[in-house]
């Protein structure tokens, strides 16, 4: 009776041998790829196979690695942007401030120079704030009583007259400005020498001509300086350029526009003159000089002895 076992069951060579086979059979197979590169094709056709299979596997990661440099890099960018913003800001800050010190500097050279070519000697202010009447042209300096300031002092830039203190306080003092409102001052013009009266019209940017005749020799860009009669300016300082003349033979009197030599509205610092000591007093009363009620005065006879 045969009793071997059915092909199906047929096991083959032993475990052992067939690790053994196969073993060999690797180490061999490596050894030719080492050496010849017989397998490299295959190689690459299993890379390609396997390649999409790959990127298929890694999308997930890729994706999320993308989203998180792109939320990183907007963070990043925001930060640096606010940075670059704040320090622009405070350039132009900077430059603001830079500008302004060197427009100051200027001045204050300007000034300087004025000041070694008047023949009085003077008092450096600088304009603390308009005054409260919004009507008025006036302004606050920040000299006073305490400085040898006083009422009817003349004030003065670089280029020309300012204005006039009307008010001292012990620290600060009032300048009325030329264009206030009816604030009359002597000036001639510069070309010919006619003497005038100018006097400001309120709006702060002009001065009027009055009760010039329509035939007066007056033209456009004629330069109008302090005529120096009234002793409180000086003789030749600029207060304005005529602008515009209207002449009507219906009207006895031209109506003469000026502008402002001086800077009125631009500059801080401004120099006040001092008194001038050469100045002569006006007269006192005498027996011919009217009183109030119109009659003349008599001088009373001096009692002898």
């Amino acid at each position: 009776m045969d009793t071997a076992p059915p092909p199906f069951f047929n096991r083959g060579p032993a475990p052992l041998v067939r690790l053994t086979f196969f073993g060999v059979l690797a180490i061999f197979l490596m050894v030719l790829d080492a050496r010849f590169r017989y397998a490299e094709p295959l190689r690459q056709a299993l890379v390609m196979v396997a390649y999409p299979l790959q990127q298929a596997a890694l999308a997930p990661v890729r994706t999320v690695e993308t989203m998180a440099d792109y939320f990183s890099s907007k963070a990043q960018l925001q930060k640096e942007n606010d940075a670059l913003r704040a320090r622009a800001l405070q350039s132009a800050k900077d430059l603001m401030t830079m500008e302004a010190l060197t427009g100051e500097n200027a001045q204050l050279r300007r000034l300087t120079d004025a000041r070694q070519r008047l023949p009085r000697s003077s008092t450096l202010a600088e304009i603390q704030y308009a005054g409260r009447d919004v009507f008025s042209r006036k302004v606050i300096v920040d000299k006073g009583e305490s400085d040898g300031l006083q009422a009817g002092l003349a004030v003065i830039d670089d280029i020309g007259v300012v204005g006039q203190v009307t008010r001292v306080h012990a620290t600060l003092a009032e300048v009325t400005l030329v264009t206030n409102k009816d604030h009359a001052i002597p000036v001639q013009v510069a070309r010919n020498g006619l003497r005038a009266v100018a006097f400001g019209t309120g709006d702060g940017a002009t001065l009027d001509l009055r009760y010039m005749a329509a035939n007066a020799d007056v033209q456009n860009g004629d330069m109008l300086v302090t005529s120096g009669i009234d002793g409180t300016y000086p003789p030749g300082l600029p207060v304005a350029r005529v602008s515009r003349i209207e002449r009507d033979a219906a009207y006895a009197f031209a109506k003469i526009t000026c502008m402002p030599a001086a800077g009125t509205d631009r500059h801080r610092q401004v120099l006040v003159l001092s008194p001038d000591p050469s100045q002569v007093p006006p007269p006192a009363a005498t027996a011919d000089t009217p009183s109030k009620t119109g009659k003349p005065r008599r001088a009373r006879p001096r009692k002898d002895g």
